[in-house]
């Protein structure tokens, strides 16, 4: 665990800036002291990445707090179209410092504005940004957040990792990821997610088990919240639910 000083000094982001992201409900720490000191975890460190690559592509704050936040965000795809963004970017800054370099060393010529045309970047930036607009998941979660705090949001968000806790117990109990028990707690997850985020069918509720399982960022903070092997465990109980 890192504190916010010492996540400013690793990042270079003010601590006023860190403490702003976790008013917003961008980035909230994972802990805080008894004295009410923020701590970040690792997680919450790549979730600033996440945040940095966003806002070095200049998407708004408010846009980079709704994929974020969203329960179908895909890091994966997200970082596709980062890469894609950057490498544009990068090759409009090279012909920029070619062109430089041509009227130092030859003065005024034929002017040419070519290397300042943005429009590419521009229109792969917004194709990026409707994508996450696509699916109806997205348009229905955006409707159903419509008009709600960033309090309700962080509340609901924690009620939902609530819902892994018999899981975690189950885990450590050695219990079977088929019992009807298990099978049951899945289908609670699934009718929370239904009626606080978006319609989870089963095919998309199989797709988070994957996630949930899969030892990334959704293991380990399912994990962190309801203990350890909650994550696997769960993918397990929702495939068996889902399978009948």
């Amino acid at each position: 665990m890192r504190t916010v000083h010492e996540v400013s000094d690793l990042s270079g982001i003010s601590i006023r800036t860190l403490q702003y992201y976790d008013r917003i409900g961008l980035l909230h720490p994972a802990e805080r002291t008894q004295a009410g000191y923020r701590l970040y975890s690792d997680d919450d460190l790549a979730r600033l990445q996440q945040i940095l690559l966003f806002r070095e592509l200049e998407f708004p704050l408010k846009d980079i707090k709704r994929i974020i936040n969203s329960p179908a965000f895909d890091r994966s795809k997200a970082l596709e179209q980062q890469i894609e963004l950057l490498e544009l970017q990068r090759s409009r800054i090279a012909r920029l410092i070619a062109l430089a370099r041509e009227l130092k060393e030859k003065g005024t010529g034929m002017p040419t504005f070519e290397p300042f045309d943005t429009k590419k970047i521009d229109d792969y930036a917004a194709q990026a940004k409707a994508s996450w607009g696509s699916t109806s998941e997205w348009k229905e979660y955006e409707s159903k957040s419509a008009g709600r705090t960033d309090e309700e949001e962080r509340s609901m968000g924690e009620e939902l990792l609530s819902l892994f806790k018999p899981f975690g117990q189950m885990a450590a109990e050695g219990a079977d990821p088929a019992s009807e028990k298990a099978r049951k707690q899945a289908k609670r997850i699934q009718d929370y997610i239904t009626e606080h985020f978006y319609t989870c069918t089963d095919e998309v509720f199989l797709q988070l088990s994957r996630a949930y399982g899969a030892g990334g960022e959704f293991t380990r903070n399912i994990d962190a919240h309801a203990g350890s092997g909650a994550g696997a465990f769960a993918m397990h109980a929702i495939e068996a639910y889902i399978e009948g």
